[in-house]
């Protein structure tokens, strides 16, 4: 069976809002039919193994700067230590806004917490009218009664399935905003770029209040989680419809930012955090969205997603495990601070990221 995309997959928001290309020459690499008869002719020779893999990653690449004006990729290899091991890679080393994949870091805290006894799976919580975000829909914790109940699992699940934005929010305050920072400064090469750590419902209103991110940045970064404490969480999430737009909004200053190879450390973070027993159900958690990558299920058993999109700014990783134990993962970035990505762009990556696991295997 090959995995397949699905409507609920392209319609699932991304992020906190709502989310083989390229020519070449001939593959002789000679346009004469003569060359081929000289074995002597390095030109007449079908590529070797080598050179087609590069080409298709050349393709790749090609693909995505065709998609918008800054990109990053890395394909990597994850060694038994844990180590990113790159095999192929675009500006991996650059931060870009990667929207809802923070949630991952947050489920990183939720995962330390458990594992130091101080959190379990099946701890409830209580969803407050206070607690709600926004860019989510039907069976999303946005939706329910003020008073729900819900375990630490399933908020999680609903973080991590549906980008659910109030459940990566109560999970925030539930494990505390400098738990969050601390997972993130251990995955993060730059460990001041998430800090202080945004919840969704305080990006929305920077984002779109009118005034508040000149307010917010001018604030010194030392001063800026009094500044959200203080000024932007008592204002009603309400406010923030008057600036609502489909345009990109602060995507380069005010967001969730990491390096592909931040990334790719997040989900190798993660995928050793699941083999701890208590901590097993990261795994399901992690395997409930694929959005629809086409891999074969017989080699790669297991695969793991996280996406993040806003206006401008669309982010999608993978982790996948092959059927000999082999772990990889791809992550893809895409970003246009001065106008939206096409409505494509997601389908288009979907299908490299296929392209690049294929390369991997």
């Amino acid at each position: 069976m090959r995995r397949t995309v699905t409507a609920l997959a392209l319609a699932t928001v991304l992020l906190v809002a709502a989310c083989g290309g390229g020519g070449g020459d001939d593959a002789s690499g000679s346009t004469d039919p003569s060359a081929a008869a000289d074995p002597t002719d390095d030109g007449g020779s079908p590529p070797t193994t080598d050179a087609a893999t590069g080409a298709a990653w050349v393709e790749i690449e090609e693909a995505m700067a065709a998609m918008a004006p800054k990109v990053g990729l890395l394909a990597a290899r994850v060694g038994d230590d844990g180590t990113c091991e790159p095999v192929h890679a675009v500006e991996p080393a650059t931060a870009r806004p990667i929207g809802s994949q923070f949630k991952l870091i947050v489920l990183g805290a939720v995962a330390d917490r458990i594992a130091d006894g101080d959190l379990a799976w099946d701890d409830t919580l209580i969803v407050g009218a206070d607690d709600q975000s926004f860019g989510n829909g039907e069976g999303s914790l946005q939706e329910v009664e003020p008073g729900t109940e819900v375990t630490v699992e399933e908020a999680a699940t609903l973080m991590i399935s549906i980008s659910d934005n109030t459940a990566a929010d109560v999970l925030i305050d539930l494990v505390g905003v400098e738990a969050v920072e601390a997972r993130a400064a251990e995955w993060v090469a730059d460990e001041t770029a998430n800090v202080p750590f945004l919840t969704t419902r305080q990006m929305f209103m920077l984002h779109y209040l009118p005034g508040l991110a000149d307010r917010y940045l001018d604030t010194p970064p030392d001063e800026r989680a009094d500044f959200l404490v203080d000024t932007v969480d008592p204002r009603p999430l309400s406010d923030m419809f008057v600036g609502l737009t489909p345009e990109p909004a602060h995507v380069e200053t005010i967001e969730w930012f990491a390096t592909p190879e931040d990334v790719c450390r997040t989900f190798a973070g993660l995928h050793e955090q699941a083999a701890d027993p208590a901590l097993a159900p990261l795994d399901g958690i992690l395997s409930q969205q694929v959005v629809g990558i086409e891999l074969d299920d017989a080699h790669w058993p297991t695969v793991w997603y996280k996406g993040g999109s806003e206006p401008g700014v669309l982010a999608l990783g993978w982790l996948a495990v092959t059927d000999d134990g082999e772990t990889h993962v791809v992550e893809m970035t895409a970003t246009d601070p001065d106008e939206p990505l096409a409505d494509d762009v997601i389908t288009d990556l979907i299908d490299l990221a296929a392209d690049a696991f294929a390369l991997l295997a």
